[in-house]
């Protein structure tokens, strides 16, 4: 049975099939019992509302059974590291009380998959840049393990908000096109009072390439997504019929060329966050004025807006935006379900071909 850690290493199949039975999911509305039986456990090591809830939701829809564990709250502490920096075998005479290995070990004989999340570190470059610590489950784990957001990708987000598009462009008519390919999508940086993670616009970033959008990444100086990512979804894009570019200009990349027809707003740390953290901070203070407001939204094509959420209204985005008819962040939550069942039948083998369109 396949795992999901990222898109980008499942098979090209894998999305396509996802994605339609997501869009089925979405259209039905029903619980089954294709998966009664089975046992679906939760590993959150960081908050969570629409992922835990949905994928609880899905499990059941399902016919299977969830059990969420919160490390850290009635759970043992953990201990992740099988030597210490002298390159001995670690000795857990600290806080934590169980190693990973007896965990996840464990885990693994009561469960049919795992969904994990872990967040990045914001502290450890090289850590996070690898995703150590989500592969440090899936490489100890003996049953499939969905990635339910790590340092670097946020696979179930990145599916629902491919059918959240798919279906806007769908109810668009053939004047419009029906498909997304070849419209207008703005990956927007917006202003925090936090630097958060990266596995959000990593995520929609490889998510509109993959559809075949024509892709702006608007950013201020020293926010740029890293270089191996970008290189990624400009292979992606190229090879749906999209393209990828950077901007520093928000305003400008909202109007371009007749305007955009999906405005996705997410914030992210800059590159400064891991040496000089109060450097990072006073700069993304100085970029207040990247908050998405009705008015710079009456700059794109009737362009729709997408936010993952949890969203700050009035830092990130006007709430006049979240209230208007452009908003789409809603239908963005539901369709976690609906990715989520997928996600499941496909790690689990559900479903035949015949049954995903």
């Amino acid at each position: 049975m396949p795992s999901l850690t990222s898109w980008l290493d499942a098979p090209p199949d894998a999305w396509t099939r996802c994605l339609a039975r997501a869009l089925v999911h979405h259209e039905q509305r029903r619980w089954s019992q294709p998966a009664q039986g089975k046992a679906l456990g939760l590993l959150f090591f960081a908050s969570s509302l629409r992922t835990r809830t949905s994928m609880d939701l899905a499990a059941a829809h399902l016919g299977a059974h969830a059990v969420t564990l919160n490390p850290g709250q009635g759970v043992w502490g953990f201990e992740w590291r099988d030597h210490g920096p002298d390159g001995q075998p670690s000795t857990m005479d600290r806080d934590a009380a169980e190693h990973i290995r007896e965990a996840v070990g464990v885990l693994s004989r009561y469960v049919d998959a795992l969904g994990v999340r872990v967040f990045a570190t914001l502290s450890d470059h090289d850590a996070d840049h690898a995703d150590t610590l989500f592969h440090r489950i899936a490489e100890v784990a003996t049953v499939p393990v969905v990635n339910l957001e790590s340092a670097r990708w946020h696979p179930c987000q990145e599916l629902g908000d491919a059918a959240t598009i798919r279906t806007h462009f769908a109810r668009l008519g053939a004047e419009r096109g029906t498909l997304p390919q070849g419209h207008r999508f703005v990956l927007a940086w917006a202003p925090h009072p936090k630097p958060l993670p990266r596995a959000v616009p990593n995520s929609a970033l490889l998510m509109a390439a993959r559809l075949g959008m024509h892709v702006t990444v608007a950013r201020p100086d020293g926010f740029g997504l890293d270089a191996d990512i970008l290189d990624a979804a400009r292979s992606t894009a190229e090879t749906a019929g999209g393209s990828i570019a950077e901007t520093d200009d928000l305003d400008a990349a909202l109007a371009a060329e007749g305007g955009a027809h999906v405005v996705y707003a997410k914030a992210w740390h800059g590159a400064a966050v891991y040496e000089a953290p109060d450097d990072e901070a006073a700069l993304r203070a100085q970029h207040a004025d990247w908050m998405l407001t009705t008015d710079r939204m009456q700059r794109t094509d009737d362009g729709i807006f997408m936010h993952c959420l949890p969203v700050r209204r009035g830092v990130v985005v006007d709430g006049a935006v979240l209230d208007g008819p452009q908003a789409r962040h809603l239908l963005q939550a539901e369709f976690r379900l609906h990715a989520q069942k997928a996600i499941l039948e496909w790690i689990w083998g559900l479903n035949e071909p015949d049954q995903v369109a």
